[in-house]
């Protein structure tokens, strides 16, 4: 039997998609199964590995079974993922040590404090790219073997293993044969050099991970091992990355100053820059993306901690929302917000604020303001923290964005996305497919098994459904995005 399909494991934050791809791009079969979150503390949050890998071989047999296809017309699988979550297991049972540290987690801020005030800031904004924060990974690990003195020994032993959501799924899909990652997933730890593209010894030693946890780094787009089981069972492992490059490749964002904006959990901005690293003086971060050769290239990135997190919070814990898919509908029970404006700082600020400590408001509600208006300015608030983003890009980069290229869950709301080319001034290309980060994943298996024979083999595969074009003047647009930025300094604890 022909070897036609490409399986995509996209493992997300609040859930995990499994879709099934063929060699025109189309998706001929998805499964989907959400995943519990666990908030310990407050600002803490922890997802259970073993939840997720269930979760995994549950959607990959729904997506399969939707495709009617077996294994044996699989001609390889690929995996994208929430990048910074950690997750230490041991090599020898394959049972995790804790619950996964999901990158929302705010448990290790006091460890970056304490890094920052002993002026290691600078060196680790030099080597990786990143920003001295509780959002990735390495003070994650630091914090967890801090707490669990006992892990230490184990840890250096070589009896433990670390990765990011990939190198987990991996791990599991190939038995214990193969722990890596990728260069994207790598380039979120603090633990590793983007310009030499190694894990730096300096960094391990200053954030105390003993180098022995570590996975082996690999390309994007090649065979890292081969699945076993039942469902899977010798179909290659063949495309890693991280659900934001993922997504970047899978938009055809290839050549330098091109850029996404993905709309999920968080919302994350993604401009490709090639070969050339530019340092961010912005608020910025400075990423490893997949290049048009496949191999590693320079990218900026601005992440966005709450975006469609924050209408899941308007469902879960107001209850003003029966469920999410009703936010447009609410929302355009208004003309407009009314000046209320939602800033949702639940673990912070992210790009380009990086204020840890800074936590959410509703502002600038009158006895007229109510369920509308507060729904409205939600989505309203999703769009003005990208605008701030691509704001910071665009002098960073140098480049004027010349239209914007989206994806994720939210796209699906037309009032979202039309506010959104209001405040940028620029046309919104939101595509028929909008699961571009799960593409993105199927592209690079694809390419590595041969399934597609070349990058620009790629380029007609993504097509768009909805153009959302600018509607408002640039005043207007100026004049709401001050209202924003006053609303976000009231919460901003710095300055």
């Amino acid at each position: 039997m022909a070897r036609e399909f490409i399986l995509a494991l996209d493992q997300g934050t609040t859930g995990t998609t499994a879709l099934v791809f063929d060699a025109s791009g189309r998706i001929r079969g998805r499964g989907y199964a959400e995943i519990t979150q666990h908030f310990p503390q407050p600002g803490w949050v922890e997802h259970d590995a073993v939840e997720i890998w269930e979760s995994v071989r549950r959607t990959a047999a729904q997506a399969m079974a939707d495709a009617t296809i077996g294994r044996d017309s699989l001609a390889g699988i690929g995996i994208t993922n929430q990048r910074e979550t950690a997750v230490v297991w041991d090599r020898r049972t394959g049972e995790p040590v804790h619950r996964a540290i999901v990158w929302q987690c705010r448990r290790s801020a006091a460890i970056c404090q304490q890094l920052r005030r002993g002026g290691h800031a600078d060196k680790i904004r030099d080597r990786t790219g990143l920003v001295l924060d509780a959002y990735f990974s390495g003070t994650k690990l630091t914090w967890l073997l801090r707490e669990h003195p006992h892990l230490r020994p184990r840890a250096e032993a070589g009896e433990l293993a670390f990765g990011t959501i990939d190198s987990w799924l991996v791990w599991n899909l190939t038995e214990g044969r193969s722990h890596v990652t990728d260069y994207t997933n790598a380039s979120r730890t603090l633990l590793f050099d983007i310009s030499s593209k190694r894990w730096e010894d300096e960094l391990l030693e200053l954030l105390e991970v003993p180098r022995a946890l570590l996975p082996e780094v690999r390309g994007s787009a090649e065979v890292v091992g081969e699945a076993t089981g039942d469902l899977l069972g010798g179909v290659p492992v063949a495309g890693i990355a991280g659900d934001q490059q993922a997504a970047l490749f899978g938009q055809g964002c290839l050549a330098p100053g091109t850029a996404k904006n993905t709309y999920g959990t968080g919302c994350f901005l993604l401009m490709n820059l090639g070969s050339e690293r530019r340092r961010s003086h912005n608020g910025l971060l400075e990423t490893l993306a997949v290049g048009a050769d496949l191999g590693p290239s320079f990218a900026l990135e601005g992440s966005v901690f709450i975006g469609g997190a924050l209408v899941q919070w308007l469902r879960d814990s107001l209850g003003i929302l029966t469920h999410a898919g009703e936010s447009e509908a609410i929302a355009r029970g208004t003309e407009s917000s009314q000046g209320v404006y939602v800033v949702p700082a639940f673990v912070g600020l992210g790009a380009p604020h990086w204020d840890m400590e800074a936590r959410g408001a509703i502002l600038g509600l009158t006895r007229g303001a109510g369920r509308a208006e507060i729904v409205r300015a939600s989505l309203e608030a999703i769009a003005f923290q990208s605008r701030d983003l691509l704001d910071a890009m665009e002098r960073d980069s140098g480049t004027k964005l010349e239209a914007l290229q989206v994806d994720g869950g939210a796209t699906a709301n037309s009032l979202l996305m039309q506010f959104q080319a209001d405040l940028l001034g620029i046309p919104v290309d939101r595509p028929e497919i909008a699961e571009t980060t799960a593409a993105g994943a199927a592209y690079l298996a694809g390419l590595a098994v041969g399934l597609y024979p070349s990058v620009e083999s790629l380029s007609g595969l993504r097509r768009s459904e909805t153009i959302f074009r600018p509607r408002i003047s640039s005043q207007a647009a100026e004049s709401l995005q001050a209202g924003w930025r006053d609303a976000v300094a009231r919460v901003r604890t710095q300055r």
